[in-house]
Order: structure tokens, then sequence, then C-alpha cells
């Protein structure tokens, strides 16, 4: 099956310099290009998509924005956002908006590939240290603070699925998840998939974010 890839991003030489990556891989095309979030916008009404690669800082629209309104859509493409800052502010917006993951613009080729299929496979990719630091960062704007304020949604997940929620919180993919609390890899999947749909998330970013901003998950600390 073949990933259908748009590429956006104010700078014609970045994008060209991604779509040849793209472009010999023999499970990617890329179907559309654009310079900024109005003209993604425009192109998605009429281009399936599979996985945009978001940039954040352009003209018009910038694709936190941009994000947002593509994840406010039914059955969006996945959002994979594209930074130039390790911890950039935008990184955290553009998660909050709904996007999959962020990476930074000089990733070597083979992470950026992995990330693109990781993403449409609906996994997130924000590697587990880096959600850590950016999530601690970042604490003080959400509204979590002293002790652990519940929300309702919580109250439907079983013992097992709020142990889950907290691990995938700390960064952990489902393998390591499965080694911690030792069961299988297709057993913790399934638990993840329940946690989505009980708590109506995207995906494993969303449910990272809903951690720390209902005090699950603490920064600087575990749940």
């Amino acid at each position: 099956m073949t990933i259908r890839v748009m590429l956006v991003d104010d700078q014609v030489l970045l994008r060209t310099g991604f779509r040849m990556v793209l472009a010999a891989q023999p499970d990617m095309e890329v179907v559309a290009e654009a310079g900024n979030g109005v003209e993604a916008l425009e192109v998605l009404r009429t281009t399936a998509v599979d996985v945009v690669l978001m940039d954040v800082r352009m003209p018009k629209l910038d694709g936190v924005e941009a994000t947002r309104r593509i994840c406010a859509d039914t059955d969006p493409p996945k959002v994979l956002i594209l930074t130039t800052f390790d911890l950039d502010e935008y990184a955290f917006s553009g998660l909050k908006a709904g996007a999959s993951g962020f990476m930074l613009k000089d990733v070597p080729p083979g992470e950026l590939l992995t990330a693109i299929r990781a993403v449409h496979s609906g996994d997130a990719v924000v590697a587990p240290s880096t959600t850590r630091r950016l999530l601690d960062r970042f604490a003080p704007m959400l509204p979590s603070s002293g002790k652990q304020p519940e929300h309702k949604e919580l109250e439907r997940l079983t013992e097992r699925e709020r142990e889950v929620m907290v691990l995938v919180a700390q960064g952990l993919s489902n393998g390591e998840i499965a080694a911690r609390l030792v069961l299988s890899e297709a057993t913790v999947k399934t638990h993840v998939g329940r946690i989505l749909t009980k708590l109506g998330l995207r995906d494993r970013v969303q449910v990272v974010v809903l951690a720390y901003e209902t005090g699950l998950v603490r920064a600087g600390g575990h749940g």
C-alpha cells in the first residue's frame, strides 16, 4: 500500500529535498505540495492524502492553525509537524492542535521515513525523551497542578487501561509497555485502542497531552 504524502513548506528547496527522499521509496508517493497553510487546505479539498509533512512558520496561515483545521475534518490525514528547533513552542501547539508527532527538519532521511510510516500506521512519533522534555517545559501552561484533578472521562478506563495510559504518556512504545506489564504486544495495542475510543482521542499524542492535563502524569515525574 502506497502512503500518499503532502509536503507543506514555504521553502521550495526543502520541499524538493524531501520529495527526492520520498520518491526513492517504493511505498511512498508525494501527491501534493503547498507553500502555506491556506494552499494546503485548498489542495486537501480535492486530493486524497494519508500523511501531511507540515512546516510551522509560514505566511498567510501557519502550520499550527492549518493542522487544527485539517484535524477538525472527518477522517483527516495524519499530520507530522516539521520544526527547526527542538522543544519549539510550535511543536507543543501542533500536538495540541491534533498533529500525530513532530520531527526536526534536519532529521536523517531514514528517521523521517520511519516517522512517516509510523504516523501512517497510527503511532505517534515523538521520542520518549523529547516527549518528557517537551511536556516538562510546557507543563506550567497546562491546568494541572498539585493534587491530581480527575476528569470524568478517566473513570471510564479500567485499572489496566489507566496503567497503559500512564506508560504511553511517559513515551513508551507498545513493545516497551508489553515488556513492562508482561503482556503481549497485541494486548497492549488492544488496550491503547480502547483508551482512544473511550476518551474520544485521535492518537497516542493526544493520550500524552490529556494525561498531563488531568494530572494522571505529572511533569518531572510519573503518575
